[in-house]
């Protein structure tokens, strides 16, 4: 029963967060605004033409909103990159906030950028210790087999877990040290900036509620370990 209850607060904990993102960005969604003279693509290179960043591309995706630092380019979905609505102009402002910070070579950044290219490493190497666990088992049948296999669900999950979580800083920065501020400049009416604030808000905690439905594969894991 205990073990029962662990596992709904961490469901509950898991999906209040990205029901609450998505409801958010998608209330402020539904129209477009009409004081905004362009798209959220056509923001995005404005900002980034500003602040002497012409090298950085604009780009639509399919893979949600992003900026990519080893592209150098800032990447919208079609629907944002093209609308005018205050979710568009806000989300591309953030994305934006990503191409400063790398451009100042800020150390929380740059350390996340690292992790992040480490994680596509660890989730393989922790694969391959969870497939060859078992072979290890038939051949030696060795207590250290276990210890493989928390390794190897370790690397492939909990490791994008704690990425995840250091990320938040970085989003928190990118949101309210540096697009909010830039948004309040004239981009936004007054009644528009505390809706934008909520956006910004979302933006910057979609990678905590990432974080914690994680921690739904990492209890999976957890629960054929100890069979």
């Amino acid at each position: 029963m205990p073990y029962l209850l662990l596992f709904l607060l961490i469901l509950i904990l898991a999906f209040l967060p990205q029901w609450w993102v998505k409801r958010t960005l998608q209330r402020y969604h539904r129209r477009d605004e009409a004081n905004f003279p362009g798209t959220g693509g056509e923001l995005a290179r404005h900002l980034l033409d500003r602040f002497g960043l012409q090298q950085v591309r604009v780009e639509t995706t399919e893979q949600g909103d992003h900026y990519d630092p080893s592209a150098r380019a800032v990447r919208l979905t079609e629907d944002k990159y093209r609308g005018r609505s205050l979710t568009s102009i806000t989300v591309a402002a953030h994305e934006c906030a990503h191409a400063l910070q790398h451009a100042a070579g800020e150390p929380l950044f740059a350390l996340r950028t690292r992790l992040a290219g480490t994680a596509v490493w660890a989730s393989r190497i922790g694969a391959l210790l969870l497939y060859a666990a078992p072979l290890l088992t038939l051949i030696h049948r060795a207590p250290p087999v276990t210890a493989i296999q928390m390794l190897g669900a370790f690397l492939v999950i909990g490791f994008a877990v704690l990425i995840q979580l250091l990320t938040l800083p970085v989003e928190l920065d990118a949101s309210f040290n540096k697009a909010l501020p830039v948004l309040r400049s004239g981009y936004l009416e007054p009644g528009q900036q505390q809706a934008a604030r909520k956006i910004l808000r979302a933006a910057a905690l979609t990678y905590v509620a990432a974080a914690l439905a994680s921690l739904l594969n990492v209890w999976r894991w957890l629960a054929l370990l100890r069979r």
